[in-house]
């Protein structure tokens, strides 16, 4: 399963950012797998919380082939032992068992975040241990699908926008200018942005620091 967009949201973004909208054609339709299953998918970037990609692919593999499927009640049931020689730090491997504690328990319940606004989403889960604003952001995007998330925390982020407005960094001042203008679709900007972070650097930058992207005002 991968995020859902279409012709709306990408002809939206377009219009309000040609940088982007440029980018956007250049890249063609960007695919990203979502994760339904809340524990699953909080596990994961647990997980992946500085990583590489690779490796948490390797690890992920080891998790689910040694637990069969990556629920409260097969992480519960399982030694700490266990979940960290899947290839983790102990101190992940402990976030991990405590959060299939909590929601085993039912002293958390991950099922309630489909209900909450992003924002509640981010407070209740930042109250986890090992769970911060990015890993809530990620939540919000991955598992809920919510359609408006862009991550100041997120590195590949950032560098995406440098790379579509050719600039050599960028401050919160920009980034929540940037986001503003993809609202209310900052989800699908955020899949183009990661997919731009991943393109080689053009040769020669023209855009000066002080340049900021046109934004056209929708009438």
């Amino acid at each position: 399963m991968y995020f859902a967009y279409g012709e709306r949201e990408t002809a939206y973004l377009k219009s309000r950012d040609p940088k982007l909208g440029e980018a956007m054609d250049r890249i063609g339709r960007v695919s990203r797998e979502v994760f339904p299953d809340p524990f699953s998918c909080l596990v994961r970037l647990i997980v992946g919380q500085q990583i590489s990609s690779a490796a948490l692919r390797t690890v992920w593999g080891r998790l689910t082939a040694r637990l069969g499927r990556v629920d409260p009640g097969t992480v519960g049931s399982a030694a700490l032992e266990e979940v960290r020689s899947c290839g983790m730090t102990n101190k992940k491997a402990s976030r991990i068992k405590d959060l299939a504690d909590k929601v085993g328990s039912g002293a958390f319940d991950l099922d309630a975040l489909a209900g909450l606004t992003d924002g509640e989403v981010i407070g209740s889960l930042t109250t986890l241990g090992g769970v911060g604003r990015w890993t809530a952001e990620m939540v919000l995007i991955f598992c809920l699908r919510r359609p408006d998330v862009v991550s100041f925390g997120d590195l590949a982020i950032l560098r995406g926008m440098r790379q579509v407005y050719g600039l050599g960094s960028i401050d919160r001042g920009l980034f929540d200018e940037r986001a503003r203008a993809y609202s209310p679709h900052g989800t699908v900007a955020s899949l183009y942005l990661w997919a731009a972070a991943g393109e080689r650097p053009p040769a020669v930058r023209g855009v000066r620091r002080s340049g900021r992207p046109a934004v056209t005002t929708p009438k």
